[in-house]
């Protein structure tokens, strides 16, 4: 199936595999190469104008991640006393356009808190945190993706995203394709240029809705978390399982195509310009092909 039948995990994002000799930096090209081209590539971070990379959630480091069955679910439901917090370095760079703004209005509210992971980096007081508030801002890291997504996730709180390629064009196995119902995308520019509150936005959000959006965070938690492979008595599918499950039915829709003598489309309309594969029956009405241009 010239690789169509094949993938691979590659341990950084898919950026540093698609290298050309004209783009400095680390990496190299292995995703160009045509023997490649076919193979379902696993990634912490993939690209959306790819169409055979797919980004898996990041591992959680920070403390052993809670079972579903556990009564981590409860002590979730009941803490969230602070409405918004954030998390991360506060550095100014071209990589990270919102952090500066997020720090200062941030600074202004005495309904945010802030943890600043620098100069050392204590994953106990971060998780605190991150339990305690209602919504966590979710700014550009390094890269487009951060670890936080998933910590946040972990700790029952709302994640908030400035742009779409940080989650939403990233793991489409392992979130809803309807963002609104866990999430809020507030768009980056609007925050960069001074011409949004992030507070302002969250307060509009009724009530019953965080309620509702928090109870859905908390039923993504066995979706986005590593269970010890050794545990005993757990039953629901994990990040793994999910991944893997996904790539096995990209195969099976793969070679259906070729017996019936057809190449089989990764995207709508035949483009890769998003992340469309092994979509449902109906999940194209939910976003547009076209919904996030203004991002790009």
């Amino acid at each position: 199936m010239g690789g169509r039948d094949h993938f691979m995990n590659v341990a950084r994002g898919s950026w540093d595999f698609l290298r050309t000799p004209d783009v400095p930096g680390l990496g190299n090209s292995l995703l160009n190469y045509p023997a490649i081209r076919n193979v379902t590539v696993l990634t912490s971070e993939a690209s959306p104008w790819h169409a055979v990379d797919f980004a898996v959630p990041f591992r959680r480091t920070s403390t052993p991640p809670p079972t579903p069955t556990s009564p981590a679910e409860g002590r979730m439901r009941r803490l969230g006393q602070v409405a918004v917090g954030f998390t991360g370095a506060p550095v100014t760079a071209p990589s990270r356009p919102c952090a500066p703004q997020i720090l200062e209005q941030c600074g202004r509210s005495n309904r945010c808190a802030v943890f600043r992971s620098t100069p050392r980096y204590t994953p106990g007081r971060t998780m605190q945190l991150l339990e305690s508030v209602e919504f966590c801002m979710q700014p550009r890291g390094d890269a487009f993706t951060r670890k936080s997504t998933f910590d946040s996730i972990l700790a029952g709180c709302i994640p908030v995203f400035f742009h779409p390629i940080s989650a939403y064009l990233q793991y489409i196995w392992h979130l809803p394709r309807d963002y609104r119902t866990y999430s809020v995308l507030i768009n980056h520019g609007d925050v960069e240029n001074k011409n949004a509150s992030i507070e302002e936005v969250l307060a509009k959000i009724p009530p019953a809705k965080v309620a509702q959006m928090r109870e859905q965070v908390i039923r993504l938690i066995p979706s986005v978390m590593y269970r010890d492979p050794a545990a005993k008595g757990v039953t629901f599918k994990d990040a793994f399982d999910i991944a893997v499950d996904a790539v096995i039915r990209r195969v099976e829709k793969r070679r259906r195509a070729a017996a019936e003598g057809r190449e089989y489309q990764d995207s709508v309309d035949g483009g890769n310009s998003w992340k469309y594969d092994l979509l449902e029956d109906g999940d194209k009405d939910i976003i547009g092909s076209h919904e996030f241009d203004t991002y790009f």
